[in-house]
């Protein structure tokens, strides 16, 4: 039985996905397309006619990553409580991890050609997004709107690092680590303080001065 050709987008799919996978065994530059063509069982020039060149190709699949985590962390933070949205996101991640993890790892330590590292690209998306939603939370508890920027990169930061770590340990299970990344964003955003400040090192020195000064000019202006 002759074999069912494939439409030009199917071949297009069937491309991305072996050079996902090569890309994420051997990175871009121990890649060849040659060795695209030999895995997908066609010419050379089917890949070319395709992508243009092997840059074509790795830049068509970094992009579809990009699209995929970027859309599943996104959707997975838009409703709920707070601590129902942490929980979503750090599992989003993480079963992205899991799941697709030649996606990931083409992500995390792949960046193309002339452009920045691909992984920063998406984490700078998703702390816009999640800076906008807390600014929202930080006016209705009075909080300052505009340090909402500040935490989104540091709760981003905590778990986006946190799944590079991951990848490689496996351990803890996915839900676990979900549960003490949750637990530790959550707790530090129910317990913000409006006006936080240091309490030690120079700043914490120099406050406390400034706090015996003004209280020893109120003990003079009393005796005077």
């Amino acid at each position: 039985m002759a074999r069912t050709r494939m439409t030009a987008p199917q071949r297009r799919d069937q491309l991305a996905g072996v050079g996902r996978q090569a890309f994420a065994e051997r990175g871009f530059d121990g890649v060849s397309m040659e060795e695209i063509a030999a895995r997908a069982g066609v010419s050379k020039p089917v890949v070319y006619e395709h992508f243009g060149s092997k840059e074509g190709l790795y830049q068509e699949v970094v992009r579809r990553e990009m699209t995929r985590l970027e859309e599943t962390i996104t959707s997975s933070i838009q409703t709920g409580r707070w601590r129902e949205r942490i929980e979503r996101g750090v599992l989003a991640l993480l079963t992205y991890v899991e799941e697709d993890t030649d996606g990931f790892v083409i992500l995390a330590h792949g960046q193309l050609p002339g452009e920045g590292r691909t992984y920063s690209t998406i984490l700078n998306r998703v702390t816009a997004e999640v800076s906008h939603l807390l600014a929202e939370a930080f006016k209705h508890r009075g909080l300052d709107e505009a340090m909402a920027g500040l935490y989104g990169q540091a709760l981003v930061g905590t778990v986006s690092n946190s799944a590079l770590w991951w990848l490689d340990e496996r351990i803890p299970d996915k839900h676990t680590v979900a549960a003490h990344i949750s637990n530790l964003c959550w707790n530090g955003l129910r317990g913000m303080e409006a006006q936080p400040r240091v309490y030690t090192g120079d700043a914490a020195e120099q406050e406390e001065g400034a706090a015996v000064t003004a209280a020893d000019a109120t003990v003079e202006e009393k005796e005077a």
